[in-house]
């Protein structure tokens, strides 16, 4: 059952380091709109749990701006449909199992690409934090994702609040303002309307306060 979040920062701190500390591998899933702060989140709780944990985002599963253009999507990249998400639901099978140094991909959007093998994830390591848009999808590959998760979080804004987070980003790597609009109430908003109602999927829901 989806449980509202109601207290701050150190709640979910501890709600982490919970799972980092039960003596397996677990996998906590952040999923969320884009510009809802996922990314920030998962480096917060990285940035208190160290060594213990590591964060492999999604993202690092788009799709080449190539073979984007090939397919003839490159003008909605961000869709589900854009990222190899079978690639990652193998990735996380392979973190699952543990026994050995797997690594994942870092997406760089200064240069719209991912790296490969960027992200090492040593088997040692007690809690992977995964985030991204889709992680509670139910279609295609992105339905395997969720089974793979021990836990799953939701980070639940207003829209007019992510756009306007999402067209300040895009001016940040290049776009002009009215490109920037143009491409998040086209592109952006769309996939986050995709992305809302799959917050009933998760375990925990954190709204705005």
């Amino acid at each position: 059952m989806t449980a509202r979040h109601h207290g701050g920062l150190p709640d979910l701190i501890d709600r982490a380091r919970a799972l980092a500390s039960t003596g397996e591998r677990r996998i906590l899933g952040i999923a969320g709109g884009p510009g809802s702060g996922k990314g920030t989140l998962a480096e917060k709780l990285l940035g208190e749990l160290g060594s213990a944990a590591v964060v492999v985002p999604m993202d690092g599963f788009h799709l080449a701006e190539e073979e984007l253009r090939r397919l003839g999507r490159r003008d909605r990249k961000g869709a589900p449909d854009t990222f190899d998400a079978a690639g990652y639901v193998v990735l996380l099978r392979r973190i699952r199992a543990g026994g050995e140094t797997v690594y994942a991909p870092r997406f760089h959007r200064e240069v719209e690409e991912s790296f490969a093998g960027a992200i090492p994830v040593d088997p040692d390591v007690p809690l992977i934090i995964t985030e991204g848009n889709y992680l509670l999808l139910d279609e295609g590959p992105w339905a395997q994702v969720q089974p793979l998760l021990d836990e799953t979080w939701f980070l639940d804004h207003p829209d007019e609040e992510l756009v306007s987070r999402l067209v300040e980003r895009h001016v940040q790597h290049g776009k002009t303002a009215a490109e920037a609009e143009e491409w998040v109430r086209r592109s952006d908003m769309r996939n986050a309307a995709r992305i809302t109602p799959t917050r009933s999927r998760a375990d925990l829901v954190i709204a705005e306060s």
